[in-house]
């Protein structure tokens, strides 16, 4: 028989980790965290994590006593708010504030709390994040107009699927194809000038999967195979599906309103790209509901991916400058859990996401099948590998210059 004190700590790490695992942590800070807990608990932990199942062993000293649980779970969306106060309580714990019971109640109340952000904020982001990104491929003001609306379009399939589960498992191809249906009739009614390929991905820009296929190979480093493994099979898959729905959508409106030559517009200067950036990353902080006292922490976590990667770049590569991004988002995201006692990936993921491939990945996909480029990019399918393999690069090197005070 489990003593009372071992249940109640038994529970609420099990507990937790699923929340965790919920709010999208990695597979290695998660078990890394999850040991870290246990252990200041008076307890001994295994875990495996992977994005589909999570397995706990947890035991005290002598053996006396030995729980093992196991479940079946879905990945986790990234909830950066949900994240940060669950570590506030953690720590809270751990100080021996909070007890074990009314922890295990506040982690209730965590997951019942409803986001900060309303619909109408979420879909000023969407539109936001749609824009910004055509901004920063440089393209045109039309482009930037369209990619707004139809991320608009997208965010009402997500509000659609959030009611429908039939709508939920087809959401991904079915935007897309939405996308592409609704760029085919701007272009043939209203304005000749979209970039109909690029006007799509920029709408459906939320749903690449860069970051995925980032913590994908960032887990493969750690040496986690299963879940880096399955991580990364399912970012591909979803670029697939998100890839054929926008090719199917495409085609769609093609037949439905003609083909209509293409009036390329003038180009948006270079310079705005930072301004893209401050937009893309202020989106980001509603999409990935991050709490707004991390405002400026996050979006100077963009500024300085971008600025560090755009000079390597010039000095050298772009693989380079990847690295050189990686490895500053990597210092500071540090630094920050030392200064705002928070977990590092707050501010981590905002500048990833400027410096992920994942458009590059998509862009090198409609080259290879389709055979043309609706955006200049030269070797963009090895250049994308040794992105990704340089953003893990730049991370680790990050972790031996100034280790994380969290392991989260």
């Amino acid at each position: 028989m489990y003593t009372a004190d071992f249940n109640h700590k038994r529970k609420f790490v099990v507990k937790l980790g699923k929340m965790l695992h919920k709010y999208g942590t990695p597979a290695y800070r998660l078990e890394a965290h999850l040991t870290e807990l246990t252990s200041h608990l008076g307890l001994k932990g295994s875990f495996i994590i992977s994005p589909t199942s999570m397995t706990f062993v947890l035991w005290t000293d002598g053996h006396e006593q030995e729980y093992t649980h196991a479940s079946r779970v879905n990945p986790g969306d990234l909830d950066l708010g949900a994240l940060s106060r669950t570590d506030e309580l953690v720590d809270q714990v751990l100080q021996g504030k909070v007890s074990i019971n009314e922890a295990d109640a506040l982690l209730d109340a965590i997951d019942m709390r409803p986001s900060s952000y309303g619909k109408l904020a979420t879909a000023i982001a969407m539109m936001a994040s749609g824009g910004a990104f055509a901004m920063l491929m440089a393209t045109s003001w039309n482009d930037v107009l369209w990619s707004s609306l139809l991320s608009l379009l997208v965010y009402l399939f997500m509000l659609w699927a959030a009611r429908s589960p039939r709508i939920a498992n087809m959401l991904e191809p079915l935007v897309a194809l939405a996308a592409g249906v609704g760029a085919c009739a701007i272009s043939a009614y209203i304005d000749p000038g979209i970039n109909i390929r690029l006007a799509v991905l920029s709408a459906i820009i939320s749903f690449i999967p860069g970051l995925a296929l980032t913590i994908g190979f960032a887990e493969l480093a750690a040496r986690h195979l299963v879940s880096g493994n399955a991580r990364i099979m399912d970012a591909l898959m979803l670029l697939f599906k998100l890839y054929f729905g926008a090719l199917l959508g495409i085609a769609i409106g093609f037949a439905l309103f003609g083909v209509v030559d293409f009036v390329k517009p003038a180009p948006i200067s270079h310079h705005f790209a930072w301004l893209a950036v401050g937009i893309l990353v202020s989106s980001l902080i509603v999409l990935f509901k991050s709490r707004g006292k991390y405002t400026l922490w996050s979006l100077a976590a963009g500024f300085i991916a971008y600025g560090v990667s755009i000079s390597g770049a010039s000095l050298f590569d772009a693989t380079i400058g990847a690295f050189l991004g990686a490895f500053a988002v990597g210092i500071y995201s540090n630094l920050f859990t030392r200064l705002a006692k928070a977990p590092a990936v707050i501010v981590a993921m905002h500048g990833l996401i400027v410096l992920v491939p994942g458009s590059k990945t998509y862009i090198g996909l409609n080259s290879l099948i389709s055979g043309q480029d609706f955006v200049v990019s030269d070797r963009v399918g090895q250049q994308t590998f040794l992105i990704l393999m340089a953003l893990v690069a730049g991370l680790i090197f990050a972790n031996v210059a100034l280790p994380p005070k969290k392991s989260l």
